[in-house]
């Protein structure tokens, strides 16, 4: 009797120990294992911030339809109806033709523009295994003037086709620090075919960010620091000078919708206008209203 007793606690404490063992290897194969990679989402809530682009990109097989408009200044007085009487728009579809893939095409009424462009998204913000502290979107456009070439003081004259190109290239960097703040770094180079003003390219860094004060808005800013050599800042006479593009506003969130409400002194919406053509010091009061709507159509069944 006490020979089987104490085989019985024997098996006991035996069986106790190799579920020990065993929880104590599962635990550290757990510990040995890398934390599954985990991708950050909606650094910001659509395409555009303001003017420019963001790192985000449509979602494959899925139509943008982007609507910008803007205004004339706020401070060209009431017979102008503070600006309200005056307006440029730009219309754009933009293709997802994968997540990471995005082109577009778009038409501005300043200079009759259409412009085509192409964002890949190279890098997304993620923590885990390999992960990133950052986004990257790179970016590349081509803008061509089609208005006609007019023979008078206020045209440009175009004498090819070459001429009437420009060139955008950007890297666009950005962070989502948590899920009110989000910060974006923007490279910027521009090539000009025919420049308004003697300028050939200007390269310039774009600052923007965004601060959710609910669930469906945000406060947003948005600047462009260009460097300009000694010859861009000489303006000859009677050109007019230009400005760095600064705007601050609101995204407002309904549902497949993105409202997007700003003031700037940038009248263009491409980067070719905003960058070289902002004629307005914001800080004297050459603001212009203006707001982006978009609408997102699904073109993908299985979603």
């Amino acid at each position: 009797m006490k020979h089987s007793l104490f085989f019985f606690l024997l098996s006991g404490l035996s069986l106790c120990g190799q579920k020990s063992f065993a929880q104590d290897d599962d635990l550290l194969k757990s510990l040995d294992q890398p934390a599954a990679k985990t991708y950050t989402s909606a650094t910001f809530k659509g395409t555009r911030l303001m003017n420019g682009h963001t790192v985000e990109t449509i979602k494959g097989k899925h139509l943008d339809f982007l609507i910008s408009h803007r205004f004339g200044r706020l401070n060209s007085g009431v017979d102008n109806f503070y600006g309200l009487d005056e307006a440029y728009i730009r219309l754009g579809l933009d293709y997802g033709v994968t997540d990471r893939l995005t082109v577009g095409v778009g038409r501005s009424s300043i200079q009759k523009t259409v412009d085509l462009y192409a964002k890949y998204r190279l890098l997304r913000q993620s923590t885990g295994e390999h992960s990133s502290p950052v986004s990257i979107t790179l970016f590349a456009s081509d803008a061509i003037v089609t208005e006609p070439t007019q023979e008078n003081a206020t045209s440009t004259l175009y004498y090819n086709n070459g001429e009437r190109q420009n060139w955008t290239f950007q890297a666009l960097i950005a962070r989502k620090f948590n899920d009110k703040f989000s910060l974006q770094l923007i490279p910027t180079f521009v090539t000009l075919g025919k420049a308004d003003t003697q300028t050939e390219a200007v390269t310039a860094l774009g600052f923007g960010g965004r601060y959710k004060i609910s669930k469906r808005v945000s406060v947003n800013a948005e600047y462009y620091a260009r460097f300009l050599s000694s010859d861009q800042k000489n303006i000859a006479p009677g050109e007019a000078n230009t400005y760095n593009a600064f705007a601050v506003g609101v995204d407002i969130e309904t549902g497949g919708h993105v409202f997007q409400l700003h003031f700037t002194n940038a009248q263009g919406m491409i980067e070719k206008q905003f960058l070289t053509q902002t004629t307005g010091n914001f800080f004297k009061g050459d603001i212009h209203y203006g707001f982006n709507i978009s609408r997102t159509f699904s073109f993908d069944r299985k979603r």
